[in-house]
C-alpha cells in the first residue's frame, strides 16, 4: 500500500506504548560504538582511498566550533566570553586543515558546507572571514554548494546576515527552543520574538534560501498553552523548515541541567500533548513531515528530495547530497567510504595532537558487511518511511527474510500494532508508525538489541 510521505497520523496509544529510548540514526553503528583502535593511521588510510580509480564520492564538510557565552544547551561547547580562545582555535582549525590537504587528492569540490557548535556566530567577522578563507585555499566551492550555519540570534548584530551572505551562506538555523518567558528564564535564554524576526527578515534580504527554526518540547514550566503561544509566534515568522526536538533530560551527562528542578518538568503525558498539539498545528498550516523531527515547506528542498526518492540521512541530519563528509574541529565526526571517524573531545587533547603534526582523531570504526546492510535499511526506513527488500538483496547479496528473520519476527508484531505494513516486496511504515520511526529503527539495531542499557538516549517521544 502506498502512502504520500508526509502523511501522518498521530496515534496517543501507539505513541505511550512505543515511548522508548533510542538513537536519532545520523550513523550507524552510532558513534557510542566507535572504537580507539580507529585512529590516525586508519583515517590516512581512508582518505588516500578516495580517489583511487578516479572515481570518488561528493564531499562534504563540517567545521564545529564549540563556543558559546551562556550555558543553556548539551552540545560540546566551551563556555566563555574570551574571544582570544575563539581566536586560537580558528588558527588550529588551519593546521589540521592544511595536514588534511595533501591527503585528499585533485578532487577537492565540496557540494555541502556547514558550521555548526556551540554557536558559530560567537566569532567575530575577522575570526569568520579568516576561517572561511582556510577552507577555500583547501577546498572549490560547488557552484551550487549549500553553505549553511547555526546562528544564536542573540549574537547576532545587525549586518550580520549581509556579512555572513558574502561569505556564501545560503542557509540559517536560528534556535529558538520556545518563546514563553517562564521556559526561557527556567533555562537560562532568553530570547524575544523580535530578536529572532530581525534577523530571519535580514537573513531572506540578503539571499539566504532556506530559514531553520529549532523549537524544543519538555522544557521546564512548559505548558500547552504557552507552547500554544510560541506556535501562534512560529508560524506567523514563516520559517521554510522547523525542526521540533524532544528536550533530552540528562542531568548526570549535562551540569546545567542539574539545577533544574524535577518538579518544573512537565510530565510524559504533558509532554505527548504538547507534541501533538505542534504537529497538528505544523501540517496544517501546510508543514510536510519529513521524519524524525524536521518539518519542511514543499518549496524546501528537504520536500523536494524525498519526493523523488534522493532524501538522505547522514551526519548532519536530513540532507540532499550523499557522500563522503570530512569532521573539523574539537570533537567534530566524519564519514569516509564505509568509516566514521571522531576528533579528540577536549581542546587540549585536540591542540597538542596538531602540535604534535597529528590529526586529531580520538575513535572511529570500519563498518562490516552486516553494518552497511543494516545502515542501508535504516537509511531507507528514516528517509522514505519504505524499503524494497529487492533493493537490499541486489545490493547486499542477501536473501533478505533469512538475514532478518529474527528481525520480521518482531515487525510482525508491529504490524499488528498497526506501525508497519509487510508486504511480498517492501516494507511500509504506516502514517500512524511514522513518529515512531526510530522505535522501529532499533529493531534492526544490531548493537542496540545487543546491550540492555539504553540511558544514554533520549526518549523516542
Amino acid at each position: 500500500m502506498h502512502h504520500p510521505a508526509s502523511e501522518l497520523v498521530i496515534d496517543p496509544v501507539l505513541l505511550r506504548n512505543y515511548d522508548v529510548s533510542g538513537p536519532r540514526y545520523t550513523s550507524y553503528p552510532t558513534a557510542d560504538h566507535f572504537v580507539e583502535a580507529f585512529g590516525e593511521a586508519q583515517l590516512r588510510q581512508w582518505l588516500g582511498k578516495r580517489n583511487i580509480g578516479g572515481i570518488s564520492q561528493p564531499l562534504s564538510v563540517y567545521v564545529h566550533l564549540p563556543f558559546r557565552d551562556t550555558n543553556s544547551c548539551g552540545c560540546n561547547k566551551v563556555v566563555t566570553r574570551d574571544h582570544a580562545k575563539s581566536a586560537k582555535c580558528i588558527s588550529y582549525l588551519e593546521k589540521e586543515l592544511a595536514l588534511v590537504e595533501p591527503l585528499l587528492g585533485a578532487d577537492r569540490r565540496i557540494v555541502e558546507l556547514h558550521w555548526g557548535g556551540g554557536t558559530p556566530s560567537f566569532l567575530s567577522h575577522d575570526e569568520m572571514n579568516k576561517l572561511m578563507a582556510a577552507l577555500d585555499r583547501c577546498f572549490s566551492r560547488d557552484a551550487t554548494a549549500e553553505c549553511s550555519i547555526e546562528v544564536d540570534p542573540r549574537r547576532v548584530a545587525p549586518g550580520s546576515m549581509k556579512f555572513l551572505a558574502g561569505l556564501g551562506f545560503d542557509r540559517v538555523s536560528i534556535g529558538v527552543q520556545d518563546f514563553d518567558p517562564a521556559a526561557q528564564k527556567a533555562v537560562n535564554r532568553i530570547q524575544t520574538e523580535e530578536v529572532t524576526r530581525r534577523v530571519m527578515e535580514e537573513a531572506r534580504e540578503n539571499g539566504f534560501r532556506s530559514v531553520n527554526l529549532d523549537l524544543l518540547y519538555g522544557l521546564p514550566r512548559q505548558t500547552l498553552d504557552s507552547f500554544n503561544r510560541t506556535l501562534d509566534k512560529v508560524l506567523q515568522l514563516d520559517p521554510d523548515r522547523i525542526a521540533l526536538y524532544s528536550d533530552a533530560h540528562l542531568p548526570k551527562l549535562f551540569k546545567p541541567q542539574r539545577r533544574i528542578a524535577e518538579a518544573d518538568l512537565p510530565s510524559a503525558e504533558s509532554r505527548l500533548q504538547i507534541m501533538t498539539l505542534a504537529i497538528g498545528r505544523l501540517t496544517r498550516a501546510g508543514y510536510l513531515y519529513i521524519g524524525m523531527d524536521h518539518f519542511a515547506r514543499a518549496t524546501d528542498d528537504l520536500a523536494q528530495a524525498q519526493a523523488i526518492g534522493r532524501l538522505q540521512r547522514s551526519l548532519q541530519g536530513y540532507s540532499t547530497h550523499r557522500g563522503d563528509l570530512l569532521g573539523f574541529g574539537v570533537s567534530a565526526i566524519g564519514q569516509i567510504g564505509p568509516t566514521y571517524y571522531q576528533n579528540l573531545r577536549d581542546l587540549d587533547g585536540y591542540y597538542g595532537a596538531l602540535d604534535a603534526g597529528r590529526l586529531p582523531v580520538m575513535r572511529g570504526i570500519e563498518l562490516t558487511s552486516d553494518d552497511l546492510v543494516r545502515r542501508a535499511v535504516i537509511q531507507a526506513l528514516t528517509c522514505h518511511f519504505r524499503l524494497s527488500i529487492e533493493s537490499i538483496e541486489l545490493s547486499y547479496l542477501i536473501d533478505f527474510r533469512r538475514y532478518f528473520a529474527s528481525e520480521l519476527v518482531v515487525l510482525r508484531r508491529l504490524a499488528q500494532d498497526g506501525l508497519v505494513e509487510l508486504e511480498p516486496e517492501w516494507i511500509v511504515v504506516t502514517p500512524k508508525g511514522r513518529l515512531l520511526v526510530r522505535a522501529l529503527c532499533t529493531v534492526f539495531d544490531r548493537y542496540l538489541r545487543e546491550r540492555e542499557e539504553r540511558a544514554a538516549y533520549s526518549k523516542v517521544i
